[in-house]
């Protein structure tokens, strides 16, 4: 268990960790995905903790360290997706628009539009305690959403997604949903928390939908913009909440 979470923090982070571990000992236990929101959410919300700045400094920057601990891995595939999402023409043409090296207008506007979204909702939220509790809370969030996906997400091809969908169990969803109670224990209030998880829920149906239906199943790409837009979808919520 120890090399696996190593392996799923190599694979979800730039932290120095050591000797690479074995990547199939993550993929085979992908419930794991909550505990690297912990890490990033935890990382990002420091800042908001320790640094004296204005709220919409601080969401800069814990959004920044977010997405330079982790590489920005995931959101390259929110890039990726906002191109299949704007092509046009056949699946085939998506699906190429989707996962081809380059960055199209697409890819900048989903892009832009997620990341302006999850910054002016993080600095909606004035009270640090409150900020830095919403920011881990949506981050293990995006991250159960994407085992959530990885176990259910029918692949459309031979890649990354479809190993891990292999070496994954319909059941992981189990240990992988226990992983949240940390994360419900947050002070937040119980109403946010209730919004929150429903937001959980809906952005998972609906990315599924939308990927089967345009794509005809998932990707890499896909499960990674899932953790991106349901972290946005959820600091989203808990502005409009605890506004």
């Amino acid at each position: 268990m120890i090399q696996a979470i190593r392996a799923l923090l190599q694979f979800t982070t730039i932290l120095p960790l050591g000797k690479t571990a074995p990547f199939d000992a993550f993929a085979r236990n992908t419930w794991l995905y909550p505990l690297s929101g912990y890490i990033t959410g935890g990382i990002g919300s420091i800042v908001i903790l320790l640094i004296p700045a204005p709220p919409l400094i601080l969401a800069v920057l814990a959004s920044g360290i977010i997405f330079l601990v982790s590489g920005a891995n995931h959101l390259d595939g929110l890039f990726d997706l906002g191109d299949g999402l704007m092509a046009h023409g056949s699946r085939e043409r998506r699906i190429k628009a989707l996962t081809d090296r380059q960055m199209g207008t697409g890819a900048m506007v989903l892009g832009m539009t997620i990341t302006l979204l999850t910054i002016a909702s993080l600095s909606s939220i004035h009270q640090s305690i409150m900020a830095a509790s919403a920011l881990v809370f949506a981050e293990v969030g995006g991250k159960w959403r994407m085992a959530m996906l990885t176990a259910y997400g029918r692949p459309f091809h031979e890649g990354l997604h479809s190993a891990l969908n292999k070496n994954t169990k319909k059941w992981h969803i189990i240990p992988a949903t226990m992983l949240l109670i940390p994360a419900l224990m947050l002070p937040l209030p119980v109403h946010a928390k209730i919004a929150s998880c429903v937001a959980f829920v809906f952005v998972s149906l609906f990315m599924r939908y939308m990927a089967y239906r345009l794509f005809g199943g998932v990707n890499g790409d896909i499960t990674g913009a899932t953790g991106e837009i349901n972290r946005c979808a959820v600091l989203t919520v808990l502005a409009i909440i605890l506004v």
